[in-house]
């Protein structure tokens, strides 16, 4: 009797797999940069921008992120200008099953929950920010985002297209068009900001 083929044997995507390269690929040269001595000149530069760019944009909410150590600390950037001292917060919440993600509203305090992929978020409410701070491992110049996979933001973005998105990365991260292909479920945000400024 031939036994059925096990999930080691089903075929691969080639476009998924592209994908998992090029993630891999991009957060290496990322750790690669943060060790290098142009690294903290960057994260200034990119601060500043990100503090123009969310100045400009007058959010009534914003969304933000708990960072991974080798992402840019969005949070932190923001906190060092008194001109957000009074800027209604969120932070992301995913769930694993069925793949879901809320914002819920944040007091500023070091994160005191963790959701289920792990990454800290919070007990607030449920708020639907009207700008997002969305991390990037590489974009392009259309701006379409690879993320880490999960589909959390793009899940997102799909149910509120009425949010304004800020993608928030290194220059190292922009992606050759030749390399990716946007897939349908992959929208554009409304714009990069990188230590080079908002693109």
């Amino acid at each position: 009797m031939t036994e059925a083929p096990s999930s080691a044997d089903a075929p691969i995507d080639p476009a998924r797999a592209a994908r998992r390269a090029l993630r891999q690929r991009l957060l290496a040269e990322r750790e690669a940069f943060l060790s290098s001595p142009a690294a903290a000149a960057a994260s200034l530069a990119l601060a500043a921008a990100l503090r123009e760019v969310i100045a400009e944009l007058q959010p009534e909410c914003l969304g933000l992120y708990c960072a991974f150590p080798s992402e840019f600390n969005a949070v932190a950037a923001l906190a060092a200008d008194r001109r957000f001292a009074d800027l209604p917060l969120a932070l992301p919440y995913a769930r694993r099953v069925p793949k879901a993600m809320e914002f819920r509203r944040w007091d500023g305090a070091a994160p005191g929950v963790a959701d289920e992929c792990g990454i800290g978020s919070c007990a607030g409410t449920v708020v639907v920010p009207d700008v997002v701070v969305v991390p990037c491992v590489g974009f392009t110049d259309a701006g379409h985002r690879l993320g880490y996979g999960g589909g959390y933001y793009d899940r997102w973005l799909a149910a509120h297209p009425e949010a304004t998105t800020v993608g928030v990365a290194w220059s190292s991260g922009r992606i050759d068009p030749s390399t990716f292909a946007a897939e349908p479920h992959d929208i554009p945000l409304a714009l990069i900001v990188t230590e080079q400024g908002p693109r």
